[in-house]
């Protein structure tokens, strides 16, 4: 089975693109999704990030202090390198794992693995393809503050904190343009052919 990765930058429509790609009945690893949870689930990964960041960095019901982690991490490229270097070795370990118990299926072509740092962390090395989904800076930012409620300036940083666009645009095998003039669906649709050939 052959193992599609997919990413790009904050607000780019990562989740969008990967919707059609469910509704097209292609299983989804969404690596975000799965990091916040390992972060709240695993004992390991939790004591981890509470000697990095203190005690301060969960709430009492076991819950991660996003406001806390954020103001820590995103102004501290240091702070930021080392919660990776906690949190993506388990993320990576679940993945293999949810993976081996894809290959299973016999009538699924391809599974997806979906994560915003798959070039960063060198993990895209280990896919058949990268789709890379594209948005221009301005529309993310609005997206992003639309969405979770974020200044400007807070969005920015963020933006900042991640690898270029036009860097992540050099490694796609595949790329969706999300700045509405096109449709996800289409470009979706198009890969999904070409992956199943």
């Amino acid at each position: 089975m052959r193992k599609i990765g997919i990413t790009g930058g904050i607000g780019s429509g990562k989740t969008t693109a990967c919707r059609v790609f469910e509704i097209l009945g292609i299983p989804i690893y969404d690596a975000d999704t799965r990091a916040k949870s390992i972060m709240i689930t695993d004992l390991s990964v939790k004591s981890k990030i509470k000697s990095l960041l203190g005690s301060e960095a969960y709430h009492k019901n076991g819950k991660i202090n996003k406001d806390h982690v954020s103001a820590k991490i995103f102004n501290n490229k240091q702070l930021l390198k080392e919660i990776n270097d906690i949190v993506h070795p388990a993320v990576l370990s679940d993945s293999l794992r949810w993976i081996e118990e894809h290959k299973k299926e016999k009538d699924v072509p391809y599974i997806i693995k979906e994560a915003a740092l798959l070039i960063e962390t060198g993990s895209y090395k280990s896919l058949d393809k990268l789709i890379v989904v594209t948005c221009p800076e301005e529309i993310r930012i609005k997206r992003v503050m639309k969405r979770d409620g974020l200044s400007y300036e807070a969005v920015k940083r963020k933006i900042d904190n991640q690898l270029p666009e036009e860097e992540k645009i050099r490694y796609a095998d595949y790329i969706i343009n999300n700045d509405d003039t096109q449709s996800v669906i289409h470009q979706v649709w198009y890969i999904h052919q070409q992956l199943t050939k």
